[in-house]
């Protein structure tokens, strides 16, 4: 498995049972990955708006999984109307 950070951001007006939600599929979609670490970085202002939005709020997780599964990855949380935004990057420093 390798490592992998996705970085992603929601609307800040959403409730915990989104962002609840959101990591929910995102483990699901990750499978046999496992999670190292998740980061709440709170609300951020953009550097230009997005949707009408001015700030998002941030999440990232650190975690290990197989290539195969970052496809996958990508696709559910471009189709998930909560995350506005979303980043996935290999980490070569945490294999």
């Amino acid at each position: 498995m390798k490592a992998y950070e996705l970085l992603y951001f929601v609307d800040p007006t959403c409730n915990e049972e989104t962002r609840a939600g959101v990591m929910k599929r995102i483990e699901v979609a990750l499978g046999d990955g496992t999670v190292d670490s998740v980061e709440d970085w709170g609300k951020r202002k953009l550097a230009f708006e997005i949707d009408d939005l001015t700030e998002g709020d941030y999440t990232l997780i650190n975690f290990h999984a197989d290539p195969t599964v970052i496809a996958e990855l990508d696709r559910v949380l471009r189709i998930n109307d909560a995350v506005k935004r979303h980043m996935v990057v290999r980490r070569v420093d945490k294999d």
